[in-house]
């Protein structure tokens, strides 16, 4: 039997993250440095600061880097109290991407890789990008179909091609790329992530795209490599184990979209419930009518069904174990709970549940596209199919 009993350090760890959100983070949410393409980094840097002045920044990455090194169960508690609010994740430096690009440069970075970019990612005091998602025909669900490629030369390679949807980009330090490689011989031989600065010449930032979501600080943008050339140092791991490394990354990334992604629609969750508490209609409260009542009682149940199966998987990586199907299986069914529960609070709310006078509204929009990236709820309900076929014969 697996206990989800707090210690009394996580307790604390979550007592204070949530006192922090309450009333540090909450109080800043109508702050107008926020647009379509997410909070400005002047405003990032502001809620970092407050952040680090808690005790609270970069909570998954270990001490060594400058974070505060907690167990995967331990990050599941942290992230959804951040999750409470949109700027949360950017006020304890675990936003995406930037968490899962700490997380794969402290797996597999070499040490001057960590010196150069994990060190100031996990002070917060720059943000990253993975670059690995391609436009039509290329690299997205199925990235053997990836188009961008690296050719070697005798000074490293040339990297050329076009991603899109890419997190982050505009106002990022440096950028992981996933690229198809070409040995000197002609051989593909599979993918590559290449670490390189923004700024390197060749690469352009084409637009940043207008999406439903406005929750990620530099939006996501097209991008093009253009005859980008990066040394051989600049590989991260090894040549040709790009898929292998994305895996390192991605598992645990979806797990902590889905921390965060809680902690969002709990706290609509709760708008609504003292929303219908005090609003009346025909006589009584609303909590008093069943067609409420019940959309509440469902919503309770779709919490706590994410939260066992976040913590479940969260104890499974805590293991040792890689988590791939758990991770699949949390994502698919938190990302459909929490957009349920956010659906039915905004039907709660009314008129008030379409206008920005609660974050509700807001969290709606965001909260869609999670059943999208990091992989769509098909494919993943793809991925555990064959897990249950080849576990069956």
């Amino acid at each position: 039997m697996i206990d989800f009993s707090l210690t009394d350090e996580l307790q604390e760890y979550q007592d204070r993250a949530r006192a922090f959100i309450r009333d540090k983070i909450i109080p800043m949410e109508s702050d107008p440095r926020q647009g379509p393409h997410g909070p400005s980094d002047e405003l990032r840097l502001e809620v970092a600061a407050l952040g680090r002045e808690a005790g609270l920044l970069t909570p998954h990455i270990g001490e060594e880097w400058g974070g505060l090194g907690l167990p995967h169960i331990g990050k599941a508690i942290v992230f959804e109290e951040a999750g409470y609010s949109p700027l949360g994740a950017y006020a304890l430096n675990i936003s995406a991407p930037d968490e899962g690009n700490m997380h794969l440069l402290e797996v597999v970075g070499s040490e001057e890789q960590k010196e150069k970019y994990l060190r100031p990612l996990a002070a917060a005091d720059i943000r990253s990008v993975f670059s690995m998602t391609e436009p039509d025909g290329g690299a997205g669900s199925d990235p053997s179909m990836m188009k961008v490629t690296a050719v070697e030369d005798d000074d490293g390679y040339v990297i050329n091609g076009r991603k899109w949807m890419i997190t982050g980009a505009d106002g990022a330090a440096f950028q992981i790329i996933m690229a198809r490689t070409i040995d000197k011989s002609g051989e593909d031989i599979g993918a590559t992530m290449f670490m390189a600065d923004m700024d390197i010449e060749g690469c352009e930032v084409v637009r940043v795209l207008d999406t439903m979501d406005s929750n990620t600080s530099g939006g996501h943008s097209i991008v093009d490599y253009n005859d980008v050339r990066v040394p051989k140092e600049s590989i991260l791991g090894e040549a040709g184990k790009g898929f292998r490394y994305a895996q390192v990354r991605l598992a645990p990334a979806r797990l902590t979209h889905c921390m965060r992604w809680l902690g969002a629609a709990r706290r609509c969750h709760d708008i609504a419930v003292e929303y219908a508490r005090n609003r009346h209609a025909f006589g009584k409260p609303l909590s008093e009518h069943e067609g409420v009542s019940f959309q509440l009682a469902d919503n309770l149940q779709d919490l706590h069904q994410s939260r066992l199966s976040i913590w479940h998987t969260a104890w499974v990586l805590d293991q040792g174990e890689r988590g791939g199907n758990e991770s699949s299986m949390a994502k698919v069914f938190c990302s459909e709970a929490v957009g349920r529960i956010v659906d039915r609070s905004v039907q709660i709310l009314g008129g008030m549940g379409i206008t920005n006078e609660t974050v509700v509204m807001r969290t709606y929009k965001d909260i869609r596209a999670f059943r999208i990236y990091d992989g769509p709820s098909e494919v993943h309900r793809w991925a555990i199919a064959r897990h249950i076929m080849r576990a069956n014969k």
